[in-house]
């Protein structure tokens, strides 16, 4: 099955970045990016990619412990970026060292139950709001109606197993749908937890 490990902000907060996005998608040329269903939008921490099922009890174990060690945290979504010019995204904004800090705890919980993880790299947070359906769309306009996004401050309680299901059907646009495999609740004590 192929999973990653997230954070996904709770339903208002979402609801907030929703209307920003409906706003992007009136601007000219909108319809050269491929745009990501709200049911799926979370923060990755760690892509796991295809996990055998044998291995899942020894992840889940791990994943637990490390939401078990981290404490909650404020965050916020919060302006936009851009990876190359493929990927439209909303950021974060908040305890950044504690949202990395859980990133590397997932991303060590899957290799140490055995997932063969890809190279580690500084985390980035970031939540894909649409993708460009050719190499050089224009993505300056909709920067530009990102960059002061500021939504409301929610506490992570929680880290998320996801399944990825991917689309099957052929039809073009089809979004991949998520599921929860597990959740666990962040439960460290803050500052010297561990």
């Amino acid at each position: 099955m192929r999973l990653f490990a997230a954070v996904v902000p709770p339903p208002e907060r979402l609801d907030e970045l929703g209307h920003v996005v409906d706003r992007l998608r009136r601007l000219p040329g909108a319809d050269g990016l491929r745009w990501t269903s709200r049911p799926g939008w979370h923060f990755t921490l760690a892509f796991m990619g295809e996990v055998d099922e044998e291995l899942l009890p020894e992840l889940r174990e791990r994943l637990g412990r490390a939401a078990h060690r981290t404490p909650p945290f404020p965050l916020r979504l919060h302006g936009g970026g851009h990876f190359g010019r493929r990927a439209l995204w909303t950021g974060a904004a908040g305890d950044l060292d504690e949202l990395r800090l859980l990133a590397e705890r997932a991303d060590a919980a899957a290799r140490r139950a055995g997932v063969p993880m890809e190279e580690h790299r500084r985390y980035q947070a970031h939540l894909t709001v649409a993708r460009a359906r050719a190499e050089g769309a224009g993505l300056r306009p909709f920067l530009d109606e990102l960059a002061g996004f500021e939504g409301g401050r929610w506490q992570v309680g929680e880290l998320v197993l996801v399944r990825s299901n991917l689309p099957v059907s052929g039809v073009p646009g089809e979004q991949p749908r998520y599921e929860t495999v597990d959740r666990w609740p962040l439960a460290g004590r803050g500052e010297g937890a561990g």
